[in-house]
């Protein structure tokens, strides 16, 4: 092969690649999720990394008890961070297809989002 016609391709390859990453990136700030409470008490949101970015709380969360209403903003958490997980692992599995980088990624996320 032509060294010119090889360094093309490459750059070529190297252009698609960078594409990529740059689409999975937009995507992956977009994956963040928010779960609310099954009577609506607790809403939380989280961002694709599952980091907590918000808590609110509605009038019926004062009628609860301190510890059944700490239950309840962890359980409503952990159901966001599942749902973003699940969204990362969406984004990442069109990047990076089935791959081991891909079983890299998910390995430590939580089993339910793992199917």
């Amino acid at each position: 092969m032509d060294p010119a016609q090889w360094l093309a391709d490459y750059r070529d390859r190297l252009e698609r690649a960078a594409r990529g990453a740059r689409q999975a990136r937009e995507s992956l700030q977009e994956s963040g999720a928010t779960a609310r409470s099954p009577r609506g008490e607790v809403t939380v949101s989280v961002n694709a990394a599952g980091v907590l970015e918000g808590v609110t709380l509605t009038p019926m969360a004062r009628k609860l008890e301190a510890d059944a209403l700490a239950g309840l903003i962890v359980n409503t958490a952990r159901e966001a961070q599942c749902l973003a997980a699940e969204r990362m692992a969406e984004v990442m599995a069109g990047y990076l297809g089935d791959s081991p980088a891909l079983t890299q990624l998910t390995q430590h996320l939580p089993a339910e989002v793992v199917r």
